[in-house]
């Protein structure tokens, strides 16, 4: 198996969507940089930065939503490493630049007015676990073979709507000085849990899909060759 992951490093690497992950990147870095001059009187606000930090998260969420998104699905299907090992290798390869992107997200918002680093973190993780997790259900439910679009459409309606509708004891925008904070904060983590499920459940290929080709196998009719060869 270790085999087969190397081989597949360089046509993962090459079919990975880096220009939108870039251009999702560079608007979240930017947003974040915007935090420097959000406050009055030259003082950088608080709200405004985690208001800006957590929108950079959602930029960076909505280009990881494009993760799994394979115009050659369908061929790829074929190949002997199964589906998890080739959504793991997407997500291994991407791991490193989407943290190191973060960390500078981070450095970017004023040091006065940052949240805190742990619990912002989590926030983003959730945002971008979650997106990847949610294409990985649809690749899974579905024929699709470019299931970014429509995941990224409903994170982003997500984001926009889950503020305005959930009651006050489920909140999980609060602000730092709201005493709802941590509690919101263990509910990220419960979401984060609940991603990182729904992911590893939807990576599998569906077991019918996998008896539907060994049957198709199995009912492959002999070639010219071993014909001749049995008689």
């Amino acid at each position: 198996m270790r085999g087969v992951t190397r081989a597949l490093m360089a046509p993962v690497w090459r079919t990975l969507p880096w220009r939108t992950l870039g251009a999702a990147g560079g608007v979240g870095l930017l947003l974040a940089a915007t935090a420097r001059v959000s406050g009055t009187g030259g003082e950088p606000d608080r709200w405004s930065t985690l208001t800006l930090l957590r929108a950079a998260a959602l930029a960076g969420a909505l280009g990881l939503a494009f993760l799994l998104d394979d115009p050659a699905r369908h061929t790829t299907a074929a190949v002997p490493a199964r589906r998890p090992v080739r959504q793991a290798l997407r997500a291994a390869l991407v791991a490193p630049f989407a943290a190191l992107w973060w960390a500078a997200a981070l450095c970017l918002a004023p040091a006065a007015a940052r949240p805190p680093v742990g619990d912002i973190t989590l926030e983003a993780a959730v945002a971008c676990v979650l997106a990847p997790a949610c294409a990985a259900a649809v690749v899974r439910l579905t024929d699709r073979a470019r299931p970014g679009r429509a995941v990224a459409a409903a994170l982003l309606a997500a984001a926009v709507l889950a503020p305005l509708l959930l009651p006050d004891r489920w909140a999980l925008f609060a602000g730092t000085d709201d005493v709802r904070w941590e509690a919101a904060h263990d509910r990220w983590a419960v979401l984060l849990a609940g991603a990182v499920t729904l992911w590893a459940t939807c990576a599998p290929d569906p077991l019918r899909r996998r008896l539907r080709s060994r049957l198709r196998l199995r009912r492959r009719p002999p070639s010219r060759s071993a014909r001749a060869g049995s008689a």
